[in-house]
This record gives C-alpha cells, sequence and structure tokens, in this order.
C-alpha cells in the first residue's frame, strides 16, 4: 500500500466520520475515495482528503444536511463567498429560533415544577363571548413559510407603511391591534398559509409591493382572551371549540388572534391575545 494512500478505517477514526457514513459519501460523491482494491473493493483515501473529511464533520455538526453540505463545499469550491453566507446565516436563523423556543419550554418546565397542573404555563383565559364586529379596512399581507420566522417578518413590513423608519408622518394610522389570520384547515411545520394584518384609517401609497389594502369580513365571531406566553393560547382554542359543541355552533371562516400587548415591552406571563372565530349555528338535525 502506498505511504500517502490510508484504509477507510484510519481515514474514519482520523476525520471522527463512520465508515457507514463514508460509504453514503462516496456514493454521492461529496468524498470520494483516492483509490480502491479492485479485487476487494476496499476504500483508501489520501492525506491532502483530510482536510474536507474534517470540514464535512465540522458542517453536520453545525446543523447541516448533507445537500446543504455539498452546495457549501461546492461554492467553496467555486470560490463564492456569497452563496456561503447565506447559508450559514440562514442556518444561524433557525438555530435562533430554536435557541428561543428551548428557551421558553425551559421556563414552562420550570413552573411546571411549581405548578404540575398548570401544563406548564402561567396563563389563563376567559369565558368566551359573541361579538357583533364590524367590516375593518386593514393594510395585509399574505405569503407562505414558517410561523415563527414569517409573522414577525410580515409585522415589520407592514409597519414601514404606518411607522415609517425616516421620521416621515405616515398618510395611513393604526386602527387597531395587529392579527394574523389563519387559512389553513391544519397546522403546517412549513408552507402555512399565513395572513397578518394591520387595521387602519387613512390612505396609503403601496407602491406596487405584495401588501394591499383589504376589508376584512365582520359578523358574528366567538371571542376568548387569553393571558399568558403565547405557545399556550392553544387552550384558548381548545375552549373556544369547546364552547362551540356545547351551543351547537359551527366556524363560518378563519380564525383570527390579536395581539394586544407588545412582547418587547411586557414579560410572556402579561401576552394578552385575543382570539375570535366566526360562527354560525349548526343546522337542525333532521
Amino acid at each position: 500500500m502506498p505511504v500517502d494512500q490510508i484504509p477507510i478505517g484510519t481515514f474514519s477514526r482520523i476525520t471522527h466520520l463512520s465508515q457507514k457514513a463514508l460509504r453514503l459519501y462516496d456514493e454521492r460523491g461529496l468524498l470520494v475515495p483516492a483509490a480502491r482494491d479492485i479485487c476487494t473493493g476496499y476504500r483508501y483515501y489520501t492525506y491532502d482528503q483530510i482536510e474536507r473529511g474534517i470540514r464535512i464533520r465540522n458542517l453536520l455538526w453545525l446543523g447541516f444536511g448533507l445537500s446543504e453540505v455539498e452546495a457549501i463545499l461546492e461554492a467553496r469550491e467555486r470560490g463564492d463567498a456569497a452563496m456561503i453566507q447565506e447559508h450559514f446565516a440562514r442556518r444561524l436563523a433557525e438555530n435562533e429560533r430554536e435557541a428561543g423556543r428551548l428557551h421558553a419550554i425551559a421556563g414552562a418546565l420550570r413552573k411546571q415544577q411549581q405548578d404540575p397542573f398548570n401544563g406548564g404555563f402561567s396563563m389563563s383565559i376567559t369565558e368566551p363571548v359573541i361579538k357583533d364586529i364590524p367590516t375593518v379596512r386593514a393594510l395585509s399581507l399574505r405569503e407562505r413559510g414558517i410561523y415563527q420566522e414569517t409573522i414577525p417578518r410580515m409585522i415589520r413590513e407592514l409597519f414601514t407603511y404606518v411607522c415609517p423608519e425616516d421620521g416621515r408622518q405616515p398618510a395611513a394610522r393604526i386602527a387597531g391591534p395587529i392579527m394574523f389570520i389563519c387559512h389553513d384547515e391544519e397546522y403546517r411545520e412549513t408552507d402555512a398559509d399565513i395572513e397578518v394584518a394591520v387595521p387602519i384609517t387613512g390612505s396609503v401609497s403601496l407602491d406596487g409591493t405584495a401588501v394591499e389594502v383589504v376589508n376584512l369580513p365582520g359578523g358574528r365571531f366567538l371571542s376568548v382572551l387569553h393571558t399568558g406566553p403565547y405557545p399556550g393560547v392553544g387552550k384558548a382554542y381548545e375552549r373556544l371549540f369547546s364552547y362551540m359543541n356545547e351551543h351547537r355552533l359551527v366556524p363560518s371562516g378563519p380564525s383570527r388572534e390579536l395581539y394586544l400587548n407588545d412582547p418587547a415591552e411586557v414579560p410572556e406571563e402579561e401576552l394578552l391575545t385575543e382570539v375570535q372565530s366566526p360562527v354560525k349555528d349548526l343546522p337542525p338535525s333532521p
């Protein structure tokens, strides 16, 4: 065996990549052995390939998938720094969202230790009430995406029309709380149909953007007020649908979440979310 050929077992030990993983990377063309024994098919690597192997291991440790690792290494080979930065920025954003989720879970677990029967969240829910809500004129933005990522970005974009960063006095003014409108019939981790709206008065110039001025339909709504962290809002929906079942009501359109205060200004346990669902009476049984 030539001196510069490293058996797969030794290469595995050096790079901390399993032999099973190395065989997979060979099949994908991600890390192809420099030589292969004709009789046994045994794989051999060179010392120059150690750096690539360790780079693959480090990228995997950072949470990149194999397709992303391939794209990053290809970008590195062609000197495309912008592409590499884009992959790392996206991965950083995903990690920060996950860190926030884990922080919230840790807080919920601490509260669960203090009160084993509160479900992990300090919260309160009012009794549902029926409201007659008028049609609401609003700035609206509707996209598909991930809730935790897309909603905050859409809110920031909408606010540029009513709170310009350059200090100009806007023509349109906020006339109610920010709301999220759910158009999906099921919960989606990704590719959710998300609409965010801000009620306004006055005129607004949209300059051909995806933002629209819409009239959100009014009507008969069942409403409940949730106080506490946003992940606990599911209990408000549970209470709404329980009330519907008790009073022979059914949803007649997309539900809405109205955010009545700012998470940057109040602690999680004081966050106020009003959940509204348009309803109609269930038809009498035949």
